[in-house]
């Protein structure tokens, strides 16, 4: 089963889980459609917008199908 990590892509993590869309506009991190979001990781977006990486992770991962 594939999961999601702080070293994942944000357009990886879109495919990973159908649901990451909502996740992270929920959040306040609104790089779906900017650019960064194809070099960008989990990790790097959590960092430039204070979010805790764990649950973050956390709930990405909850709506991966197994």
């Amino acid at each position: 089963m594939a999961k999601i990590t702080a070293d994942t892509l944000i357009v990886d993590c879109l495919e990973l889980n159908p649901d990451a869309a909502e996740i992270l506009l929920a959040t306040g991190m609104h790089c779906l459609g900017c650019a960064m979001a194809h070099g960008e990781t989990i990790g790097e977006a959590v960092a430039v917008h204070g979010e805790d990486l764990d649950e973050l992770l956390k709930k990405l991962n909850e709506g991966i199908e197994e």
